[in-house]
């Protein structure tokens, strides 16, 4: 069975931006719950030796395949960049 897990200053910081942009963190969740079917999606670009990055939005997901049998996906980082 294939699960994510979140580092704790990712789950801390998809709490600050819950507070003034709650649909554009959910909009993170549905991707992220995405990775466990396919972890490596159509646009995730790879950044460093072996992590991934994803685009949502405004929002930046950075991961790691933790281990390929079962499937664990690591969310390291969630960024936002400022509105224009």
């Amino acid at each position: 069975m294939s699960r994510v897990t979140w580092s704790s200053g990712a789950k801390r910081s998809l709490a600050k931006y819950q507070k003034d942009d709650p649909g554009g963190v959910d909009h993170v969740l549905d991707a992220v719950n995405l990775l466990r079917k396919n972890p490596r999606p159509p646009g995730a670009q790879p950044y460093g030796s072996d992590h991934l990055r994803i685009h949502v939005g405004r929002y930046r997901v950075l991961y790691r395949i933790v281990s390929n049998e079962p499937l664990i996906v690591g969310i390291e980082t969630v960024g936002r960049v400022p509105k224009p």
